[in-house]
């Protein structure tokens, strides 16, 4: 889909903003001139690892639910995730009163289905060899009368995933580009929508695993291209495909995409946790080793860097990490 009116302005983000204040945390902005030193830019790290449910993905949930009518919202909703949305919906739902209901694998991780139920969610599973996430979700929401609230190609959670990037501009002033992970899109879309409406010669850079690189294909071919299901440690961008809105969105604003590898997003987690002192899970560091390894070529001074999440448990950032060296 192409189209010359903008889906999401940055009026819906600074609306999303009001909206999500005093329930969605204003996380915190990290310095650190070690970091400033080995790339040579003045970097400003957005830490959603820090929001509620430890991923950025709370602030779009909440959003798009507090946007339903009452009687809409008193049905419920739903959503299909194995991983930060599903706790993001879930959560939601809670704050704003109602119920969740939560597509899952057989063969989602025990955590995080704990760490979904216990926001109150119900848990329904598919196999995910045979069946279609999306279809049973939607098949769900319709045969129970619940509102679909869908991981990014939806213009309100698009907008509530811009107001990670409106708060950093908002502290930090202007920036000369902004580093951003794409998995579906939607964070780097509305983080662009706010950035270039608020200065609009700030560069937007996206970054994907090499084994997904779907939306930087997607730019070079000028339409939406499916890869093969990447296999990568970074599984929140583990997408074959982008989004149709959120490509709508990109192709016209994101400067570039670059690409980095697992061994690379293994060392910028290992550079997170020893230096900068936080937890960063793989798709979350994604952003961090662009800048480590000079995948993005010469940088202007004021970088922004949001790094998305921090959901790995322990014996995971172990293995991922490896021993000190």
């Amino acid at each position: 889909m192409t189209t010359t009116i903008p889906p999401v302005t940055l009026d819906d983000v600074r609306a999303a903003a009001a909206r999500i204040e005093g329930v969605a945390h204003r996380t915190p902005v990290l310095r650190s001139r070690t970091l400033d030193a080995l790339v040579g830019a003045e970097v400003f790290l957005k830490c959603e690892n820090h929001q509620r449910v430890g991923a950025f993905k709370f602030r779009g949930a909440y959003h798009a639910a507090s946007r339903l009518t009452p009687e809409r919202l008193s049905r419920g909703v739903a959503a299909y995730s194995s991983g930060n949305h599903a706790q993001a919906v879930a959560l939601a739902a809670r704050e704003l009163g109602t119920t969740a209901v939560i597509v899952m694998p057989e063969d989602a991780p025990p955590s995080k289905r704990a760490a979904t139920e216990g926001y109150g969610a119900e848990i329904v599973t598919y196999d995910r060899y045979t069946g279609d996430r999306v279809a049973v979700a939607e098949a769900l929401a319709a045969d129970r009368g619940l509102t679909l609230i869908p991981p990014y190609e939806h213009p309100d959670v698009i907008a509530g995933q811009g107001t990670a990037a409106l708060e950093l501009v908002e502290e930090t002033g202007d920036l000369d580009a902004l580093v951003a992970p794409v998995g579906g899109g939607g964070l780097i879309a509305g983080s662009a929508t706010a950035v270039k409406g608020l200065h609009p010669a700030t560069r937007v850079i996206g970054v994907e695993p090499e084994a997904g690189d779907d939306t930087r294909r997607s730019l070079a071919a000028g339409r939406r291209v499916t890869v093969p299901v990447p296999r990568t440690i970074a599984d929140g961008q583990a997408l074959p495909t982008p989004g149709e809105l959120t490509f709508s969105v990109n192709r016209r604003l994101l400067d570039g995409v670059v690409v980095v590898s697992d061994d690379e997003i293994r060392e910028a987690m290992r550079f997170a946790f020893e230096r900068l002192k936080t937890v960063l899970e793989p798709s979350g560091a994604t952003p961090l080793a662009a800048l480590l390894t000079g995948r993005i070529g010469a940088l202007p001074r004021r970088v922004g860097v949001i790094l998305s999440g921090g959901n790995v448990d322990a014996a995971r950032f172990a293995e991922l990490c490896g021993p000190p060296r």
